[in-house]
């Protein structure tokens, strides 16, 4: 946030609700979380979300969702599903956390199918499962090309049954917390402007992850922004791996001064449109993998094909919009129609027929990796404070295996559940003394900042940050153009603290809130892409092309007790010996099955 105004001592008020638990996101981590709570019988729950009820960022992930179901393919299991998961991670994930989700992820599956998500079938009426990158079998559950749509609705509805409490349209701006433990948070309310101290007895936060802090991202404006790393950062617990930022290789690449296309530019073309035998060309008509991946070509994992998609325009084999082509149109119209719906119809209203025609694709911000660091019951290190869903560091590694994103959010929803029902105790209670020094000081802030007369401009301010962002800690990396990142970061930082604000309602307040969260979540990428000096999954530093055994460790970030920001790494657990046996094992897609 801005810094501090000159001193306000007029009381401030705020509205308080007491609650037993708080979730802080209300996408398909924290629904999953407060289901299972009410499962257990906490019925003191409230769930927060920014937006309407049902519109999350979860709505965007189309692809699929993980689980060895063995529709398709009954050899496949658990323990591959971890040992996949931990080789596209490049073995820096916390196995432990891994397969605490690949083995829950079938049960899971058949949860969500007994609460009505309309997943696609086989002829048979068995969930249906498709290939996706880098996965050794076909366990890719999905619904068309709508899963994160059908899946969180399926939440939503079950929550709703189970009569879960929910506001909408409500921002936290900072956690209550002495550093040591939380008791709440505080906020305020987007419609009314109205402040809100929320007394909480454990705070679970599933807010989503940081990846628009690029400038193309798939992510929409105003979500993936940090908050929920940014928010337990300032609380006093420690984040990890925040340097692992996943470039998806096929963001939309447009022509941005066409006034309908521009609002798509980076949006998401699912991985599906691969999994269902989409092919990869340069401007040059070159099936271009074939190069960098004969065996698993399109399919070979998110780092490998982003960085050869980048190659290929850097190379001058990229297209006008600076991309590569995608093309499926040798698929039948009605199978696209049918197992790809929703970009079929994205495209066909932009006057692409994607049964005749290929659309333009490029690398975008998709996924941070890194996150919250958290135990294996999603709990800080921050007492009474929980990180679930993309705000959690830990399952991912340096690089995430297509469709475990969503694996991830109802499988540690499940785990940070239980935990917390185990423990609850009633309402919190923000002690006076924090409620004096921290609640209403920083409350006096927000309400200074609301309609401020500053010397800059919030949307100018967010565009330099994404594309300081973009420049200096994108797909290719090094350390002068890092150390560059963060001086201008440092001048972003400076703009911050005199912004013009509009009032609390405003879209520019909410912003101006959003670029203290992005700043923090900044700040990590560049420290910890500077620190690791290998190449690792989706780091990629030109100046250490290699991965290195000794990096095989997590970076992780505290705040140190005089300002700054502290770095200092751990050796990761080794895996189970069921998954190293399925590690050794060797399992892997072979693509020319889809041929």
């Amino acid at each position: 946030m801005s810094e501090r105004q000159p001193i306000d001592d007029e009381p401030v008020e705020y509205d308080r609700e007491d609650v037993s638990v708080l979730v802080v996101g209300a996408g398909a981590a924290g629904a999953r979380a407060a289901i299972e709570l009410a499962q257990r019988g906490v019925d003191d729950v409230l769930v927060l979300g920014k937006r309407d009820h049902g519109d999350a960022h979860t709505t965007w992930a189309r692809g699929g969702i993980n689980g060895a179901l063995g529709t398709h393919d009954p050899e496949d299991s658990p323990a591959i599903h971890a040992a996949d998961t931990l080789n596209e991670g490049h073995f820096v994930n916390d196995s432990a956390k891994v397969e605490t989700v690949t083995e829950q992820m079938p049960e899971r599956l058949r949860e969500l199918d007994e609460w009505g998500m309309e997943y696609s079938r086989t002829e048979d009426g068995e969930i249906d499962q498709r290939f996706f990158g880098a996965q050794s079998f076909r366990r890719t559950a999905f619904a068309g090309d709508h899963t994160g749509e059908s899946m969180l609705k399926a939440l939503v509805d079950r929550a709703r049954e189970l009569s879960v409490p929910y506001r909408e349209n409500v921002m936290i701006t900072k956690l209550v917390s002495d550093g040591d433990a939380a008791y709440g948070a505080v906020g305020y309310d987007m419609d009314t402007g109205e402040f809100v101290l929320f007394n909480a007895g454990t705070v679970v936060l599933a807010a989503g992850g940081h990846a628009a802090v690029y400038d193309r991202h798939t992510s929409r404006d105003d979500e993936n922004n940090g908050d929920g790393a940014a928010l337990a950062y300032d609380a006093g617990a420690s984040l990890m791996d925040m340097e692992f930022m996943q470039f998806h290789p096929t963001g939309m690449a447009v022509d941005e001064s066409d006034p309908e296309w521009e609002p798509w530019s980076g949006r998401l073309v699912t991985e599906a449109v691969r999994g269902e035998g989409g092919r990869l060309f340069n401007a040059e008509g070159e099936r271009f993998m074939e190069r960098y991946s004969p065996d698993q070509m399109e399919l070979d994992a998110r780092d490998v094909v982003a960085r050869a998609i980048a190659q290929e325009v850097a190379e001058g084999r990229g297209t006008e919009n600076g991309g590569v082509y995608l093309d499926i149109s040798h698929r039948d119209a009605d199978f696209i129609r049918e197992r790809l719906p929703r970009m079929y119809e994205r495209f066909q209203d932009l006057g692409v027929d994607m049964a005749e025609a290929p659309v333009e694709v490029a690398p975008t911000s998709h996924y941070g990796m890194g996150g919250v660091a958290v135990d294996d019951h999603g709990e800080t290190d921050v007492d009474g404070l929980f990180a679930v869903g993309e705000t959690m560091a830990g399952v991912h590694g340096a690089n995430r295996l297509g469709g475990n994103s969503l694996a991830e959010t109802v499988a540690y929803g499940v785990v940070a559940g239980e935990r917390v029902a185990d423990r609850v105790d009633g309402p919190g209670t923000v002690p006076d003394e924090l409620r004096e020094s921290l609640v209403e000081p920083h409350l006096r802030d927000l309400r200074a900042m609301a309609n401020r007369d500053g010397e800059h401009d919030v949307d100018a301010a967010l565009a330099d940050l994404r594309e300081l962002m973009w420049d200096h800690a994108g797909i290719l990396r090094d350390e002068a153009s890092l150390r560059e990142g963060l001086d201008r970061l440092a001048d972003v930082r400076e703009r911050v603290a005199d912004l013009r604000v509009g009032p609390v309602t405003s879209e520019s307040f909410e912003f101006a809130v959003d670029l203290g969260f992005m700043t923090a979540a900044a700040e990590a990428v560049l420290r910890g892409a500077l620190e690791r000096e290998e190449s690792r999954g989706a780091h990629y530093r030109t100046d250490f092309p290699d991965v290195d055994a000794d990096w095989r460790r997590n970076v992780y970030f505290e705040a140190a007790d005089v300002g700054g920001m502290r770095l200092r790494t751990e050796p990761v657990d080794e895996p189970s010996e069921a998954v190293q046996a399925a590690l050794d094992e060797g399992h892997e897609l072979d693509y020319h099955q889809l041929e």
